[in-house]
């Protein structure tokens, strides 16, 4: 396809070294990584980095495409100001020695701003900011829109800053892209053999989340469990080293019939990508690992409450996405009912649909 004409827009044989910001969460990030793809398919020759916070820094590392990831730590701002600012200065200096050409700001972030600006690049591009003052619109060169009314794929609307300075994204470019590692992959092979486990054997069910109200409750979850392993299927259970997560594992340990393999809180998140790379099947919630599912390939059967499915689904990979078809007022974005933490939309959603969905799932691979 001949990429459309835009106006203003930046010739890739003038971009040396460009830095793509995304100062957001683990999963986030990795929807960002079709975004350094499409960068160095434009510009061969060029060096693209990454600036993310220093804790979704694995979402991108061994990235194929990305030469630097660099980091904002941000438990630096409890050990006092002058380490914030000695660990500010530090990143600083790194980026203005980079001498970036093209800045990509994928977010709203005012911090963003502040590292265009300290960059100092040719180009810029960031997106449009409601009442963005004057300090916004005179750091960058070049404003995208972000969605409004209609949902748009956030791994669109990523590619849309590209879109916006003329590099038109090809179809092949658009996967996720998160590399293990050969360390992570030695591991999870160790696992598996400890475990019992073959590759394409197993499912990986991750019930967590930091955010509660995207969760099933514990029987619906444990009734998955229990159905998987009577269609003959070992499942492999995942989840963070969060508190906020370790009560809904242990109900549904203690509720499943089945035996399990528990792995929460034991994994890096290279080593969680790995894992799931080797399933037959990744059932959960939107979360992280659902989208290295969708980097990996691993069919995902998934529930979604008040996020939407449109936005933040599994992109580009078979799946089964199930919502509550009662509730008019999902996807309401809100940290559940009345920002109780808990959704009825999922408290409420028959466990049955989720069951079908897996079998329906399982039975087309």
């Amino acid at each position: 396809m001949v990429p459309p004409a835009v106006d203003d827009a930046i010739d890739p044989a003038d971009i040396h070294r460009a830095l793509v910001i995304k100062l957001r969460h683990h999963g986030d990030v990795l929807l960002s990584s079709p975004v350094f793809t499409v960068l160095k398919r434009a510009a061969p020759h060029a060096e693209i980095d990454a600036l993310v916070y220093l804790e979704t820094a694995p979402m991108l590392e061994r990235h194929p495409a990305i030469s630097i990831v660099h980091t904002i730590d941000r438990s630096l701002k409890s050990r006092g100001p002058l380490a914030q600012l000695a660990g500010d200065g530090r990143l600083w200096r790194a980026l203005r020695a980079r001498r970036y050409d093209l800045v990509v700001h994928l977010t709203e972030h005012p911090r963003g701003a502040w590292m265009s600006w300290i960059a100092a690049a040719r180009w810029s591009v960031a997106p449009e900011r409601e009442r963005a003052g004057w300090f916004w619109r005179s750091c960058f060169s070049h404003r995208f829109p972000l969605p409004q009314s209609t949902p748009r794929h956030v791994v669109e609307a990523n590619l849309d800053a590209l879109r916006r300075i003329g590099i038109w994204p090809q179809d092949d470019d658009k996967r996720l892209v998160h590399v293990p590692g050969p360390e992570a992959e030695a591991r999870v092979t160790s696992l598996l053999a400890q475990h019992g486990l073959d590759r394409g054997r197993f499912v990986v069910v991750h019930p967590g989340s930091r955010w509660l109200f995207k969760c099933l409750p514990t029987g619906p979850t444990a009734a998955v469990v229990d159905h998987l392993a009577a269609r003959g299927l070992p499942v492999v259970m995942t989840g963070a080293p969060d508190p906020a997560e370790a009560p809904l594992v242990t109900a549904v340990k203690a509720a499943v019939s089945a035996p399990l393999v528990d792995l929460t809180g034991q994994l890096s998140m290279p080593e969680l990508s790995a894992l799931i790379a080797a399933a037959r099947l990744f059932v959960g919630c939107d979360t992280a690992p659902m989208h290295l599912a969708s980097a990996a390939g691993t069919p995902v059967v998934a529930w979604f409450g008040p996020s939407d499915e449109r936005s933040w689904g599994p992109w580009r990979v078979r799946h089964r996405v199930v919502t509550s078809t009662v509730h008019p007022c999902r996807p309401c974005h809100n940290n559940g009912c009345g920002g109780s933490n808990n959704s009825d939309c999922l408290l409420t959603l028959p466990q049955e649909r989720v069951l079908a969905a897996v079998d329906a799932l399982l039975d087309e691979t």
